[in-house]
């Protein structure tokens, strides 16, 4: 017969297991477009000179900055600080939105520059920059929904020193957001 606590283990063993399942799914998507891209590279009509718009940067730092905040809420809620993890789960909601509006701002610098993904004066190059960062935004939707529900339970008082499978699942995807969109600007400003 298994304890509660051994079933507790397991549970978090599995879910683990499947967001780890989850997180090699979307690197292959990410990995096959990478790799699309590396194949259209040769075409004629390639931008060769271009250049990632600045807030491409500044939301690097941003979600950086993102995954720290998510690290130190599973540090404070394993020592039952419930207000440092309070404020730190809502900071990293803010740098998660502000990452998304820098992705945006990305958009409109492109814009600008007259540079569209489609249409008579579209480029297959900014297409691909749009299907890449479109993609990464959409997991993060995910993380954002993931965080709410986090924040919710944690208001729930559902998580301390014992019990915090959900933080600790939430900070593996945003850990995981962070090093995607880290390899996709890499790949993106050093591969033209």
């Amino acid at each position: 017969m298994m304890t509660s606590e051994e079933h507790k283990q397991r549970t978090a063993r599995s879910y683990k297991l499947l967001l780890i399942f989850a997180m090699i799914s979307m690197t292959m998507m990410f990995a096959g477009l990478t790799s699309a891209l590396v194949v259209s590279k040769s075409r004629p009509d390639w931008l060769k000179d271009f250049q990632l718009p600045s807030s491409f940067f500044v939301s690097l730092v941003v979600i950086i900055l993102c995954s720290f905040t998510m690290h130190f809420a599973k540090s404070a809620i394993k020592k039952d600080n419930r207000k440092v993890t309070t404020y730190l789960l809502w900071a990293t909601l803010a740098l998660g939105l502000t990452f998304v509006f820098f992705q945006f701002e990305g958009f409109t610098q492109l814009f600008e520059n007259h540079l569209y993904p489609v249409g008579g004066t579209g480029s297959i190059t900014i297409s691909f920059l749009y299907v890449l960062v479109y993609a990464h935004l959409a997991h993060l939707s995910g993380g954002i929904i993931s965080l709410l529900i986090i924040i919710y339970n944690h208001f729930k008082q559902k998580y301390n020193s014992s019990q915090f499978l959900g933080i600790e699942l939430g900070a593996m995807y945003w850990h995981f957001l962070d090093f995607l969109w880290i390899y996709l600007f890499l790949f993106l400003y050093f591969f033209k």
